[in-house]
């Protein structure tokens, strides 16, 4: 072919249109395909550190009251090219560590700090996000001089923790252990608009019922952490404001005392940032020119920086002083009536009506100037919401509770997706055991394994009934927030023992026989029912020709009914399993893609869950006892009939009614198995199909039987952070 060939379109010697190339190009023009970059998410080649790194052996030797002496120091340290407010740096730090830890749901345990998220897109680039990468490059050299010592994750909440402190407050503590991702996550939905800011609207069946917001979602508007500092739709109302800050909060894991903690301490120091022109601004992070560097919403146009910052719209300080931890929010708040009025940038924002001179702020940059204080409309919920102003009043009362309770309710938001105690790393790690970090008490190593084992070989279970206990109970586990699993049992115990997901009726009679067990072996419950579930998947690869041991650690607690949360693990309850072929109910989102958002949740790959679906399959452990999947004449025996029948080009096809497929012998006609769409996917989708044929082939029984082995015992000790 000639190099002027027009069907080259160029002559240059590297592909064009990286925008639009690979997997985004893939999607464009066949739009319903299934995405898998959701599992991919749990490929490590990305991590330049390499499989061997440990950060928390390296966290062992990390200077922790060197680090915070350095970040201490950084507070007061001004610079030229991002001057502090005040000389102090404290207020946007701690903006940063906010949004970073603000973006967590209870829904689905996703966003939050604990994976230094923030960093990338789109949250590097959010609207609410503007000018946080200033904080980030600010500490840019104390990361060069710590290194891998401290990740960008545990850094920037323990900025946050550091700028409060000196400041003032005590806070509650500090855990180290949150490890840094290196490429955004894909996998979380944030709404489905397509613009920044779109009215909330959107996200509302009704807009007045803030109940009615799309799950999992959590903030009001597309690019927000939390609700519009301006009002609902950027219309003042603090009334209709209160309504949904209280969901916001409440999806965000905080009660209405919390919310008002944050909402007050958050508010007690730093400044909004709105005496400029919002249209001057850059674009974001990821679409500035590359001689930017990374830095976004720069201002070439006038000043940018300082007194004229341009962040929120809003402008101006909520308190006397922005840089001490004092009750000068609440005094304010209440001492003075407010009215509506706008930023230089043209927000609204609310202002003191006839305010002493001496209650005013002094400007960022010369302390000779007073300038007004302002409130934003969620901070006049705070006043006029009955419920807020009631708790605001008590604080405002006794600064001491106040303080104490910001302090924990902060420890609270920037540790919440960070899963058990057993986590946290380092000196300042609190020694008090609280109910939302879900505790379980220790269990026991010592017992006799044999002599469970051959009380469970006695007990008379099924396979199924083993295998289907263990992974009910295992399937809980977000690797997103860390929350769920094996480990505590809590299986046995409300709301988990009543899920339908869980067949209330079988968990009963299973659970009444472990729990006996466990009572005359020592061995805690929750050991028992993986360690039966093991023994399940013993025996159906025995059934099919290969003696294999499942490997089990010892050591699991099991929860009490006074150590569980009850509430907050409603946001637990599965839906459906792919995994054993159920859905609650019909949903919008098809069955496959459901399957796939749990397996993300689990930490598996595509290869894993591919393996996992196929074995479950075989074993008889759908839901129910439905036959639907079940590609095979010897159920019980962990066989790749699963996957020979999906590839065997004998058998067609034919739809049978919502998510039911029937398959049918091409020769005779003749019907022979039913299968969902949790079923066919594995032969219809191009990558799972290779994952399918690798097992249905010939030579693929005993890496079937080793594969599930192993992806079987990452899900069951997917929770033992003990054994990391």
């Amino acid at each position: 072919m000639d190099g002027n060939d027009v069907r080259m379109g160029s002559k240059c010697p590297v592909m064009h249109g990286g925008k639009t190339t690979g997997g985004d190009a893939t999607k464009a023009w066949w739009p319903n395909a299934l995405n898998l970059d959701i599992l991919h998410q749990q490929d490590s080649k990305t991590n330049p550190l390499g499989s061997a790194f440990s950060y928390r052996e390296l966290l062992k030797q990390l200077d922790v009251a060197a680090l915070k002496a350095d970040l201490r120091a950084l507070m007061t340290d001004t610079q030229a090219w991002w001057p502090a407010d005040w000389g102090h740096y404290g207020g946007l730090m701690i903006r940063m560590a906010w949004h970073a830890a603000g973006s967590y749901r209870t829904s689905d345990g996703r966003g939050g700090a604990g994976t230094g998220n923030q960093r990338f897109a789109p949250l590097n680039s959010w609207p609410d996000n503007t000018n946080l990468d200033k904080a980030r490059r600010l500490l840019w050299p104390i990361k060069r001089k710590y290194g891998n010592k401290i990740s960008w994750a545990d850094l920037m909440i323990l900025a946050g923790n550091v700028a409060y402190e000196s400041m003032g407050l005590k806070t509650f503590g500090f855990g180290f252990g949150r490890e840094d991702i290196w490429h955004p996550e894909k996998d979380i939905y944030w709404g489905a608009e397509t613009e920044w800011l779109a009215p909330s609207d959107a996200r509302y069946a009704d807009l007045t019922n803030p109940a009615t917001m799309e799950n999992p979602l959590a903030a009001v508007q597309m690019g927000l952490i939390y609700v519009n500092p301006q009002g609902v739709n950027g219309q003042p109302d603090p009334l209709q404001t209160a309504a949904h800050v209280r969901e916001t909060f409440a999806r965000m894991a905080m009660n209405d005392e919390e919310t008002a903690a944050l909402t007050a301490g958050g508010h007690t120091v730093g400044k909004t940032h709105g005496n400029g022109r919002a249209e001057w601004l850059g674009p974001s992070p990821e679409g500035a020119d590359i001689s930017e560097q990374g830095l976004g919403w720069m201002n070439h146009t006038s000043r940018g920086i300082g007194r004229n910052t341009v962040t929120s719209g809003l402008e101006g300080a909520w308190t006397t002083h922005p840089t001490r931890w004092d009750n000068g929010y609440f005094d304010l708040l209440f001492g003075y009536d407010w009215e509506l009025k706008t930023s230089p940038a043209g927000a609204w924002q609310w202002m003191p009506i006839n305010i002493r001179q001496e209650d005013m702020p002094v400007d960022v940059e010369d302390p000779s100037i007073r300038v007004m204080p302002i409130m934003t409309d969620a901070d006049m919920a705070m006043k006029m919401d009955p419920a807020y102003r009631t708790i605001c009043e008590r604080f405002w009362r006794d600064h001491a509770y106040f303080s104490d309770t910001f302090a924990r309710a902060w420890f609270k938001l920037t540790h919440r997706d960070m899963g058990p105690k057993v986590r946290y790393v380092g000196p300042e790690v609190p020694t008090d055991d609280l109910i939302w970090q879900d505790p379980v008490p220790a269990g026991r190593k010592d017992y006799d394994i044999a002599a469970v084992r051959a009380r469970i070989a006695a007990a008379g279970l099924s396979i199924a009934e083993m295998v289907a206990t263990a992974w009910d109970s295992a399937r809980t586990f977000r690797g997103s927030d860390m929350r769920g699993g094996a480990n505590g049992a809590r299986i046995r115990l409300a709301p988990q023992k009543d899920w339908e997901g869980n067949e209330p009726a079988r968990l009963a009679k299973v659970l009444a026989l472990y729990e006996d067990i466990a009572a005359a072996t020592g061995a805690s419950v929750a050991d028992v029912i993986v360690l039966a579930g093991n023994m399940g998947v013993e025996q159906a690869a025995k059934a099919a020709g290969f003696h294999v041991s499942v490997p089990f650690a010892a050591g699991r607690g099991d929860a009490t009914a006074e150590l569980t949360d009850a509430a907050s693990f409603n946001v637990l309850e599965p839906v459906a399993d792919g995994f054993r072929n159920w859905l609650k109910r019909d949903y919008a989102v098809s069955a496959e893609e459901l399957m796939l958002d749990r397996a993300q949740l689990l930490g598996l790959t595509a290869a894993e869950m591919t393996v996992l679906v196929g074995g479950m399959r075989v074993m008889g452990t759908n839901h129910g006892g439905t036959r639907h999947g079940v590609f095979t004449d010897r159920e019980g025996a962990l066989t790749t009939d699963f996957f020979v029948v999906i590839t065997d080009m004998a058998y067609a096809w034919q739809p049978a009614g919502p998510n039911l497929y029937t398959l049918v012998d091409r020769k005779t006609g003749a019907a022979r198995w039913s299968a969902t769409r949790a079923d066919l996917v594995f032969g219809s989708n191009s990558v799972l199909r290779a994952y399918t044929e690798v097992y249905a082939q010939e030579d693929g029984h005993a890496k079937f039987v080793s594969d599930f082995v192993s992806a079987w015992t990452k899900v069951m000790n997917a929770d033992r952070f003990d054994l990391v």
